[in-house]
């Protein structure tokens, strides 16, 4: 398999794909592109076996299967593992937890459009009196008290929303990025989480391939 992903610093996308790959455990080729001006657009005309016309990052490419969507890599990731096990490598075994682990991937992967917006995810920066309006504030709010329900719930038996890292963490860690660039205050509970996403290694070998980047997309680099 190859997972082609664009930019650390800031494809959000890419990240959770990514995560989605090595919490499979299954190997892959690891392709990196540059997603700004005409470089990227150049490489997808070069790459004919991928499907062009999506023109998006990540991209699973699995033989003659081109998959390039996030929450769909992972499914696929988990067809690909087989049965009980390859649910169970993403998603809560406990039925009631599982429900609303997979609401919360949902609605994450569908929502949150002004704290996406407002926050573009920008891993190298630190960001003081970043300015909120009110409806990418209430974004935050029910991101923790989402948090707050599955850590209250279900977060014993370990130190991520579900206890162990599940596809709940995959998909919110690109929100731990941004809440740790903006500044975003938060209640102790949310902290502790956050430093343990922070810390997981996969997320340090994130975030020093973002520090060794050498591009720059400066839409992404002005304060909204």
């Amino acid at each position: 398999m190859k997972l082609i992903i664009g930019n650390r610093n800031y494809s959000s996308w890419s990240l959770r794909g990514w995560l989605a790959a090595k919490q499979s455990g299954l190997s892959f080729e690891e392709i990196t592109v540059n997603i700004s001006g005409e470089e990227w657009e150049n490489t997808k005309r070069e790459w004919d076996d991928v499907q062009p016309s999506s023109g998006k990052v990540p991209i699973l490419w699995d033989g003659d299967v081109v998959i390039w969507d996030s929450l769909a890599i992972m499914e696929h990731l988990a067809d690909k593992i087989g049965g009980e096990n390859g649910r169970n490598r993403f998603w809560p075994k406990d039925p009631v937890a599982r429900g609303l682990c997979r609401s919360m991937v949902a609605e994450m992967h569908s929502s949150y459009m002004h704290l996406r917006r407002e926050m573009p995810m920008n891993v190298r920066r630190r960001i003081e009196g970043h300015a909120l309006t009110d409806d990418a504030k209430a974004n935050v709010i029910r991101v923790l008290s989402l948090w707050a329900e599955a850590r209250s719930r279900f977060g014993r038996g370990g130190p991520y929303l579900f206890g162990t890292y599940c596809a709940a963490d995959i998909f919110y860690a690109p929100v731990v990025s941004r809440f740790i660039t903006y500044g975003i205050g938060v209640p102790g509970f949310a902290q502790a989480y956050m430093e343990a996403m922070w810390e997981h290694p996969w997320m340090q070998q994130w975030i020093e391939g973002a520090d060794n980047e050498d591009w720059t997309i400066e839409a992404f680099e002005v304060e909204a």
